[in-house]
């Protein structure tokens, strides 16, 4: 059993002469413990999937399974979000500037029906490499990259199977991403996560990802693994593009 299936999904937004059609006909699956890219350019209709699988994005059509468990609509239950997770783009638009890292995560291991709530905190923050200090910290006195630890400790306090990652490097310096995505790297290994991740950043899926989706224009283009994107064998002109820019060629 795959850990996501999406069959044939179609997402749009708007009503007939104003509708915009955001993915069209998207097919792919993820296994259980595999990490998996969607990469295109802004506005490729790869962050509109993740959206679609959330219920974000309430207008599609088209089959998401996620654990065997088909999915309907918009309305998402309980038992979906003990399964899957996201981490959004921006980690500090995604905190509660009023709250610090004790609430965000005490109040996020409540509503998962939690006990041992001090416990769990600790360990969390153990996890992301930050430690009991931050505990009490608000989000304006956290760096970016301490932010996005943070945000990822939420994302795993309901002990999640599959994290849908939003670009969630691209708001961080330089300097910063390598450690996340190395965390991210880690956190997989030891907790046995699925990884369905967003980027417009071909290296940062290379690192990442054991097979990726390409989309243009709402469509995906091609499905390849790693190794056909590290020798630069993609088969679509569109991917070989991308491939050519990334390397800056």
């Amino acid at each position: 059993m795959n850990a996501l299936d999406i069959k044939d999904l179609n997402v749009w937004f708007g009503e007939g002469l104003d509708r915009v059609d955001a993915v069209k006909g998207a097919s792919f699956s993820v296994a259980q413990g595999e990490s998996f890219g969607l990469v295109g350019e802004s506005g490729s209709g790869k962050s509109t999937i993740l959206r679609a699988i959330t219920g974000l994005a309430p207008t599609w059509s088209g089959q998401i399974e996620i654990e065997g468990q088909a999915l309907h609509g918009a309305r998402r239950d309980r038992t979906f979000y003990k399964t899957v997770q996201m981490v959004f783009q921006d980690p500090y638009a995604s905190l509660h500037p009023r709250h610090t890292v004790d609430q965000v995560l005490s109040e996020t291991l409540q509503l998962h029906g939690m006990t041992d709530i001090d416990a769990r905190v600790e360990k969390l923050l153990e996890d992301v490499g930050l430690g009991g200090r931050f505990r009490f910290r608000y989000p304006h006195q956290l760096s970016g990259g301490q932010r996005q630890r943070v945000a990822v400790a939420r994302a795993l306090a309901g002990e999640p199977d599959i994290l849908l990652l939003d670009e969630p490097t691209s708001a961080l310096d330089v300097s910063v991403q390598a450690e996340i995505l190395n965390l991210l790297t880690d956190l997989r290994s030891e907790h046995g996560l699925t990884y369905l991740m967003v980027s417009h950043d071909l290296p940062v899926v290379g690192h990442m990802c054991d097979r990726l989706a390409v989309m243009k224009n709402g469509e995906i283009v091609e499905v390849m693994d790693k190794a056909t994107l590290r020798s630069g064998a993609a088969q679509h002109a569109y991917s070989r593009e991308l491939l050519g820019e990334s390397l800056g060629a």
